[in-house]
């Protein structure tokens, strides 16, 4: 398929709640037309390597085939949840250094507690009459970010619920009873990992949170306090009113506009990569000012 001028700058794997590998992901963003994807795995890194790697071996073979280049790129991301005045919030960190060993370390911590917690609400299920193992969460994959829509997916495949959307409607959203809120990870903590790394964090889906608009601008300029470049502005979840909405924000407090579909394959199926519902488009120039911090962030970095 030939390129197009666009860019998905929030993807999924299964390194995390995605059902598809990462090399997947990276050959669908490129037969999809897109220019360049994100990927931006919850809490981990891990997916990186084989997602760069999947990038290199179709420029090669592009190049064999063609005989000229392709301008496709994956982007090395990340997303960090973190709580905000009683609120989960997740930052994107674009062109995240996954080698960092101090950055790997605090994801380590930050794994250890997720698996305390799914471990508590594996056994919160079975105390409700649902058999949910933690081997049945990991489905062969044990290096995999665990999440909520995994549960929904046993509990789906077990038939306790008919759909997934039904898990988390009865079941594993706040006030529900089998509902354990995430860690506790203050956004200081957060933003200093991403700093860390090297990325240029972006706050992901702000209207997702719920928040009246004076509570959201309050927060935003908080994470702008601690280091926050960006704003997702377009997202699979917004309509035209909403992201432009959040684009005046940006505008503003003087931070970038970035957008991406949240693809995570089955487990939001209604979600296409590139595209979300249907009408989402995130040019590849919302890209190129992401590049350009990072490289301003770089050159600001201590040797």
């Amino acid at each position: 398929m030939e390129q197009s001028n666009l860019v998905d700058l929030h993807v999924h794997s299964s390194a995390s709640d995605g059902t598809l590998a990462p090399a997947e992901v990276v050959c669908l963003a490129f037969d999809a037309g897109l220019r360049a994807i994100a990927l931006t795995d919850h809490d981990t890194v891990s997916g990186i390597g084989e997602a760069l790697a999947e990038a290199e071996c179709i420029r090669e073979e592009y190049r064999k085939r063609q005989n000229k280049e392709t301008v496709f790129e994956v982007v090395p991301g990340i997303e960090i949840s973190c709580n905000y005045e009683g609120k989960e919030l997740h930052i994107l960190g674009f062109y995240v250094d996954a080698e960092n060993e101090a950055f790997l370390e605090g994801l380590e911590e930050i794994r250890q507690k997720r698996i305390r917690r799914n471990e508590q609400m594996a056994a919160l299920c079975i105390e409700y009459g649902m058999d949910i193992s933690m081997e049945e969460l990991y489905h062969g994959n044990p290096g995999t970010v665990v999440t909520r829509a995994h549960f929904a997916r046993v509990m789906q495949e077990k038939g306790y619920v008919k759909t997934k959307a039904e898990a988390f409607k009865k079941y594993i959203s706040p006030g529900c009873p089998l509902y354990l809120p995430k860690p506790d990870i203050a956004p200081e903590h957060a933003m200093e990992l991403l700093h860390m790394a090297s990325a240029v964090p972006v706050l992901a889906h702000p209207l997702q949170y719920r928040m009246g608009d004076a509570q959201l601008e309050r927060c935003i300029v908080f994470l702008k306090e601690l280091g926050l470049k960006g704003i997702e502005a377009y997202h699979s979840s917004n309509n035209t009113y909403e992201s432009g909405k959040l684009k005046n924000i940006a505008i503003r407090q003087g931070l970038l506009v970035t957008g991406g579909s949240d693809f995570h394959g089955d487990n939001k199926p209604d979600i296409r990569i590139g595209k979300g519902r249907g009408g989402l488009r995130v040019h590849e120039s919302m890209l190129d000012a992401v590049r350009k911090q990072h490289a301003q962030l770089c050159s600001e970095s201590p040797i």
